[in-house]
């Protein structure tokens, strides 16, 4: 759901109103006064499969519930490449240190509206957690499990890349 509700220009509610574009109508958040239009596009998002010490490292964020371990996020800031955005991303968060960086792919997360690029990152350094994750594990290749969700596909298509069939975890319904 779109955050907009009221025109950032003249202060209009939005309505959903539909218009020809070059792909022929579409319906979109439009301002009925100024015509402002809310394109709600997708964020790029970066992820990092982090392979450190000859292994993989996944962390848990602060803000997630229960024992969750992923690979490393963060958006690209003005101005960055996404690769240097990933390195920096990686040095905030952990205070490793990227040697290459090659893209592993990119994926569809539209659950959250973005589109993740996804790198392998080969670092060095010694970990210190940045407020924001609050612990991190390492695991072997033929150890790590991938989720069934936009970076665990990454990963997934990673470890393929290197001779590992990937194993997934099955997400359990809570029962509300």
């Amino acid at each position: 759901m779109s955050a907009y509700r009221f025109c950032p220009q003249c202060a209009t509610a939005l309505q959903p109103i539909v218009q020809d574009e070059d792909g022929g109508p579409r319906e979109r958040l439009r301002c009925p006064a100024c015509s402002w239009t809310h394109w709600n596009n997708p964020t790029p998002v970066l992820a990092a499969v982090v392979e450190y010490q000859d292994r993989i490292l996944l962390a848990r964020n602060a803000a997630w519930p229960g024992k969750m371990y992923a690979l490393i996020t963060g958006f690209m800031e003005a101005g960055e490449t996404p690769q240097d955005g990933i390195r920096r991303e990686l040095k905030e968060e952990t205070n490793l240190d990227a040697g290459a960086v090659q893209l592993i792919g990119v994926y569809d997360f539209q659950r959250m509206n973005q589109v993740i690029i996804a790198y392998h990152v080969q670092a060095q350094g010694e970990v210190r957690l940045s407020p924001e994750l609050v612990d991190y594990r390492l695991y072997a290749y033929d150890q790590v499990k991938c989720w069934p969700a936009g970076t665990g596909y990454a990963l997934a298509d990673w470890l393929r890349g290197k001779g590992y069939e990937p194993q997934f975890v099955e997400w359990q319904r809570r029962a509300d």
